[in-house]
């Protein structure tokens, strides 16, 4: 497969609300109830996803309350931007150019900010993201251009770029 649209097609991908495209992949029949109280009840051990990123499309800021995996899978590299709360700013590159500095795997701690961007222009990124505890939309929150600004001034471009206007 070459294109973009033909990875859509053929993984039968949809819209994710963050951007990009997606299709769940395998969710654990087993249930775990994590000790952490940000979890309001049981998850899937375990979830994975394939997610589609088109050059001039973005991922938009957003975190989760469990680690989640990256794994580079076809296409171009792909920029994840980290925002702590700290205040420290982080990228990773996931691709297939590991003598370059590339990772083929990366993980994304629970709670930190995070979007991601495809590195070359007039190209696409498929990559998988694998969560555990289980992905559950109770736990996924996407960030406001307004707090987000207030939270980190001195990232404020970026925000900017990996936000929506009206705030989500």
């Amino acid at each position: 497969m070459t294109t973009a649209e033909d990875w859509i097609a053929h993984l039968q991908l949809a819209p994710h609300p963050e951007g990009g495209y997606f299709r769940e992949t395998y969710r654990s029949q087993e249930l775990v109830t994590p000790a952490a109280s940000r979890y309001a009840g049981p998850r899937a051990a375990s979830t994975a996803i394939y997610f589609l990123l088109r050059s001039g499309e973005i991922s938009r800021l957003h975190r989760l309350r469990s680690d989640e995996v990256w794994h580079f899978y076809a296409g171009s590299s792909l920029t994840l931007h980290l925002l702590f709360a700290s205040g420290k700013y982080e990228t990773i590159r996931l691709g297939d150019a590991v003598a370059n500095g590339e990772q083929l795997q990366a993980v994304i701690p629970a709670g930190c900010w995070f979007g991601a961007t495809v590195s070359r222009p007039g190209s696409f990124t498929l990559v998988g993201c694998t969560v555990a505890p289980g992905f559950d939309f109770q736990d996924f929150e996407m960030g406001s251009r307004a707090a987000l600004t207030q939270q980190f001034p001195q990232h404020q471009e970026l925000v900017a770029l990996l936000t929506d206007a009206g705030g989500m």
